[in-house]
């Protein structure tokens, strides 16, 4: 087995300290030393999971260019892959082990390439332990250190050996990090880090460190920045990202911020993922105000049921969220607002699944992402027995998603009749000859044109049919 050098090793205990320490911000420079590493040498990034982990592959890949690697679109023929983990759900981590094996091969014949697990799943004791002994890796980082890419890659060249940095702390606050985006016309903004809220199934907490925000001037900057480069959408980030500036010890708040961005000249702003707990009257007035925030709220309720709520400790009852639900469809009428739902959650019974299922009836979701409660190592709810067969979570499961698909379609035909804007993205899937792109209610619509340069910019279609995935119209031309 190739020699390991441990720079530091991820610790549950150590992650799950908070210490209400100053969070320190790196601003960062690459060093002089490492500007040459990557010459005449090409990168892939796997990446999995969240929005937050798509955004830090698109810093990790701005890194890895400005040391002067060109970006690979064959992983099996790159330098260096790299991939991004989730530890979410288990089968995140099913998908990168078999990605792991396919590597194995590839380095047998190219034995410099250099592989990186990074992101989430590394930040898990058992996790690294696996990667360690099971598989050839030569570098291991976590949520924490994507600025020490240069440094560990260095390492792994010089020493033949395997480089494990994870750090299990607050974290930290990157700033000036190039970026390669992957859209040219939107953009992630992250504007804070981390979780607080500590629900009893999920492992984010311990991954990514104590809920820490960034400085507002710094987010304005950066939007400020994207407006001038021609970007028309933005999606602002965080683990909890409605708590923004909770913890700056001011009176500056995520609604405050949202009032301050629409005066950038962005287009379209748009935010993920927001915990009802921490929706205020102050986030709702901004969305009924701000012409550029977009009327659609992923708001995640995960149960419908008080007790099961409690036992997840969100902090919240039924009662609570339908209240901030009917407030905000008060301010914002036109409103499209989806959610997650996790069904099978320990000892969950028939009478409390259908509390959620009346909870999706009377929210009017508009589209729901749906899971069985997977079992994540370190978490309260990893220890409670469980007396769902999982012949009863799958059948649950299915009636919910019958359920939510009516809320898609449902969403999808209001809107049949009507012209709407949509930001044009990309060739569509749906047939030659079409475009496709998102409404204001991020509605995916498909419509007739082979004027590719209509890409990134707004144009308004007449809506003309709905499906229960996304919406057919006409360009309506000028």
């Amino acid at each position: 087995m190739k020699e390991k050098i441990n720079i530091s090793m991820p610790s549950l205990k150590e992650a799950k300290l908070r210490r209400n320490l100053d969070v320190s911000i790196v601003r960062y420079k690459i060093e002089d030393k490492y500007k040459t590493l990557g010459l005449n040498k090409t990168y892939y990034i796997f990446t999995y999971g969240c929005q937050g982990n798509e955004a830090d592959s698109e810093i990790m890949a701005g890194i890895l260019e400005g040391v002067g690697y060109k970006k690979s679109t064959d992983p099996m023929n790159s330098d260096v892959v790299l991939l991004n983990t989730c530890a979410i759900r288990e089968n995140a981590e099913q998908r990168i082990w078999g990605v792991l094996g396919q590597l194995k091969g590839r380095k047998r014949e190219h034995p410099d390439m250099i592989v990186g697990i990074c992101g989430c799943m590394p930040q898990e004791e058992n996790a690294t332990k696996k990667i360690i002994e099971s598989y050839d890796v030569d570098i291991i980082f976590g949520t924490h250190n994507r600025h020490h890419l240069p440094e560990l890659i260095s390492k792994a060249y010089e020493s033949k050996a395997k480089v494990v940095e994870v750090l299990s702390n607050e974290g930290l606050i990157l700033e000036d990090a190039p970026k390669v985006r992957e859209s040219k016309h939107k953009a992630w903004v992250n504007i804070m880090f981390g979780c607080d809220e500590f629900c009893t199934y999920c492992i984010v907490p311990y991954t990514r460190g104590r809920e820490r925000s960034r400085q507002k001037d710094d987010i304005i900057n950066e939007v400020k920045d994207l407006v001038k480069n021609g970007y028309k959408e933005i999606t602002l980030l965080g683990q909890n990202v409605n708590a923004y500036g909770k913890d700056l010890g001011t009176d500056y708040t995520f609604g405050d911020l949202l009032y301050d961005l629409d005066k950038t000249g962005i287009e379209r702003i748009r935010y993920t993922t927001s915990h009802p707990r921490d929706l205020d009257l102050k986030t709702m007035e901004a969305m009924r105000d701000c012409k550029s925030v977009m009327p659609h709220l992923h708001l995640p309720v995960q149960s419908g049921d008080n007790d099961i709520l409690k036992i997840m400790n969100r902090k919240y009852t039924y009662e609570q969220y339908m209240s901030k639900i009917n407030k905000l469809r008060e301010l914002v009428p036109d409103i499209s607002i989806t959610t997650d739902i996790i069904v099978g959650f320990p000892n969950e019974t028939e009478e409390q699944f259908q509390n959620t299922l009346k909870l999706v009836e009377e929210a009017k979701f508009e589209g729901a992402f749906t899971f069985i409660y997977s079992k994540r190592e370190g978490t309260p709810a990893a220890k409670m027995p469980d007396s769902i067969t999982e012949e009863e979570k799958h059948d649950r499961l299915n009636r919910l998603i019958e359920k939510t698909n009516e809320g898609y379609l449902r969403g999808h035909q209001r809107f049949v009749g009507k012209v709407v804007p949509i930001l044009v993205d990309s060739e569509s899937k749906n047939g030659e000859g079409m475009l496709c792109g998102y409404s204001p209610n991020l509605k995916l619509t498909h419509f007739k044109s082979n004027d590719k340069s209509l890409i990134g910019k707004i144009v308004n279609v007449k809506i003309t049919e709905a499906k229960t995935w996304f919406m057919i119209g006409d360009l309506v031309e000028d």
